[in-house]
């Protein structure tokens, strides 16, 4: 599998000492590890176009670290806390949409990826996990930092190569390297490559091998297998038609194809927040359209065909909505695979829905229909209630999305925690310049922060993170992290516990709520020094507005505003909105 030729590399003289010249140091900056696993895995990345590999520290993966930090082609950057360091690389894939490589030590700081692995798996995000690993004749004999790491990740996972250090081996072990980052890349998705070393960990060579690595024949999609004919003839016939769209990718083709659909009587778009998807005929605000409609306005809403298509919806009324009043036909388009949300699927179109809709669009016709203007006119009454409600609210956790989103300059990326912080979010119409995040595969608040840091800095705009008081503290070994812009800033809206659980019914009416609202006094302001962020607060709808002024423009330093809400009226405030816009 290898080949004769290598890649002539300047010398480096053996393990490096504490302390060293800077003439020693140019010297050491071209080695490479003399184990040939590590030279296999380092040589398959380089093959499969991997450019950026984010390394927690430890010494059972120093022959990878040794490698990917010493070749010309490979960015690495260092995260200690394996949990942010697999957020952040999974912020980084979900910008560029090309796979990023974890690398962590053996041991339990493998554990520490799983949360960001389930959420590329139903996020579809490339992460590559490269683990280190003891050989197994030491696992569960009572060595150190061993645990069983093959096939850890097994239910979250699209594919484990587990390598054996010895040299019989290389053959399976290049096959099930190039298998592994063949399927993250056509697959977009996380993939694990577990990785023994024996001792020592340290040796190093001057040359750095190639090796081939074969290239797995992969099933293609077409849209052959699609029956344009019936799905339109379907299609044509119905009066009333709804496509939904959740988490989605800015799509400039895609959104001209919509075009066509929003000029059709009969069809109703409803867009979420984070489908990066705008029109001046679609819903974009769906909780606030269909909150408190009684069983004949859901009825008439009722659509005959539902398309789908995008990622994880936010809005659970939507999904009561739909599973109560289901539709004659769901239709659901994504390429790898379907998502049956309302119970009711009837066609599962595999493939992407740009290359969907460009074919079915040639198929089909609109029709007259009061459909979507009767609601499209409700929603502008609704939108108008919501306009004048914010003439007389107090300062709060939706008055103050209320200012930010108004502030936040136009061309900036917005990422979003998750929470109530992404409900609010749900409520306002976000300007068609934003592109805007959410971890939204598994709605967790663990990784949001760490996922942010790593959007902004695979992002060429201005990354601005909206987030809660939990997500934040819950994540704050994200601020640890070297490699944060000066542009990046955070919005902390602190209610002092999470106000979601005033929001949702049930936790109230129970003798535990103190151990579901998390109440707290913590501030932002002592992290903000000891990671050298400049720190702003503000406790009024006066002082938030003072406040922002000047908050997004040019720093040294990224930047944290903490807006302080009352806790006791956060849930108040937001009722009396939805008994106001009825």
């Amino acid at each position: 599998m290898s080949k004769d030729t290598n890649i002539k590399i300047s010398s480096k003289s053996s393990s490096p000492e504490p302390a060293l010249s800077v003439d020693e140091m140019r010297k050491l900056k071209r080695a490479f590890p003399k184990k040939e696993l590590a030279q296999l895995v380092i040589s398959a990345c380089i093959q499969f176009n991997i450019e950026t590999v984010v390394i927690s520290p430890g010494s059972r993966n120093a022959p990878l670290t040794i490698g990917f930090s010493n070749h010309k082609e490979i960015e690495t950057l260092s995260v200690v806390d394996e949990r942010c360091a697999a957020f952040f690389a999974l912020g980084i894939a979900q910008q560029t949409r090309k796979p990023v490589a974890v690398l962590c030590t053996s041991g339990s700081a493998l554990l520490n990826y799983y949360p960001a692995i389930a959420e590329a798996f139903y996020s579809n995000i490339p992460l590559v996990i490269i683990s280190a690993d003891r050989p197994k004749h030491f696992i569960d004999i009572g060595d150190g930092q061993t645990i069983r790491q093959e096939n850890v990740f097994a239910n979250h996972i699209l594919f484990s190569a587990n390598l054996i250090e010895n040299p019989k081996f290389k053959t399976r072990n290049a096959q099930l390297i190039g298998e592994a980052l063949q399927i993250s890349v056509s697959q977009q998705g996380p993939v694990h490559i577990n990785v023994p070393f024996e001792e020592p960990l340290y040796e190093t060579v001057a040359t750095l091998k190639e090796y081939h690595f074969p290239h797995i024949s992969l099933s293609s999609l077409d849209n052959s297998h699609i029956n344009y004919d019936k799905l339109s003839k379907i299609w044509n016939a119905a009066e009333k038609k709804m496509i939904v769209v959740g988490v989605n990718y800015p799509d400039e083709d895609l959104h001209n194809l919509m075009d066509l659909y929003a000029e059709d009587d009969s069809v109703l778009i409803f867009t979420e927040t984070t489908s990066n998807l705008h029109h001046d005929k679609a819903v974009n605000s769906i909780d606030q359209l269909i909150f408190s409609l009684d069983d004949a306005q859901f009825k008439n809403l009722q659509p005959d065909i539902l398309i789908t298509f995008g990622g994880m919806i936010v809005s659970k009324r939507i999904k009561r909505f739909l599973r109560d009043y289901q539709p004659k036909h769901h239709w659901d388009i994504d390429a790898r695979k379907a998502t049956n949300t309302f119970f009711c699927l009837s066609e599962f179109i595999q493939t992407k829905p740009v290359d969907f809709f460009t074919h079915f669009n040639q198929f089909i016709k609109p029709s007259k229909s009061n459909y979507q203007p009767k609601w499209l006119a409700f929603r502008d009454e609704r939108r108008e209630k919501h306009a004048a409600f914010f003439k007389t609210i107090p300062h709060s956790d939706f008055a103050v999305f209320e200012k930010v989103l108004e502030k936040i300059p136009a061309t900036s990326q917005l990422q979003i925690s998750n929470s109530a912080i992404i409900r609010y979010a749900q409520l306002f119409t976000i300007k068609d310049t934003f592109t805007v995040f959410c971890n939204r595969g598994t709605s967790g608040i663990d990784g949001s922060t760490s996922t942010a840091i790593g959007a902004a800095v695979a992002s060429k705009n201005q990354t601005v993170f909206i987030t809660g008081d939990l997500s934040f503290f819950y994540d704050s070994n994200a601020l640890w992290n070297k490699n944060i812009p000066k542009s990046f800033r955070i919005i902390i809206v602190n209610n002092s516990g999470g106000g979601i659980f005033k929001i949702i019914p049930g936790p109230r009416t129970t003798n535990a709520y103190n151990y579901f609202e998390t109440p707290h006094c913590l501030t932002a302001e002592h992290l903000c020094k000891m990671h050298e962020f400049e720190y702003q607060k503000a406790y009024s709808s006066e002082t938030v507005e003072k406040e922002l002024e000047g908050f997004f423009e040019a720093s040294e330093k990224p930047k944290i505003l903490e807006i302080f809400t009352p806790s006791a009226e956060n849930d108040l405030v937001l009722k009396d909105y939805f008994k106001y816009i009825q």
